[in-house]
């Protein structure tokens, strides 16, 4: 009896830290490819912010600001994934992560054949 709920604990851990790493990769994927429009506003703040910062700490300014402005997109990336894990949304459950489950969106068949009557009665 121990040993089987100990099986079914460890289970469950493993589920939630497959569903946790899945859940980081997504989002830093989706952060990166979706989010450039964000990720360039950020880069223009820090610019600014270092070269404001540099004439009150010359040494460290664009260190500080490159390092706070990672740190918040790594620890924003881990909150949002830590929050989907823990409320139970699996990535299966979403409906645009097929590209990450290898399903390929269905062809709809009225584009494939749209282009028949210019090349259905064409013979070699």
């Amino acid at each position: 009896m121990v040993s089987a709920k100990g099986s079914n604990l460890g289970k469950t851990y493993s589920l939630m830290i497959k569903s946790f790493l899945i859940w980081t990769f997504t989002l830093a994927v989706c952060l990166l490819v979706v989010g450039f429009p964000l990720v360039f506003l950020m880069a223009t703040v820090g610019c600014l912010l270092s070269i404001v910062l540099q004439s009150v700490m010359p040494v460290s300014a664009v260190l500080l600001v490159s390092g706070g402005l990672i740190m918040l997109n790594v620890l924003g990336v881990m909150i949002a994934a830590g929050v989907l894990t823990f409320k139970g949304v699996h990535p299966n459950q979403v409906k645009w992560l097929s590209w990450l489950h290898g399903e390929g969106e269905q062809i709809q068949t009225s584009s494939v054949y749209a282009a028949c009557p210019l090349t259905c009665e064409i013979e070699v």
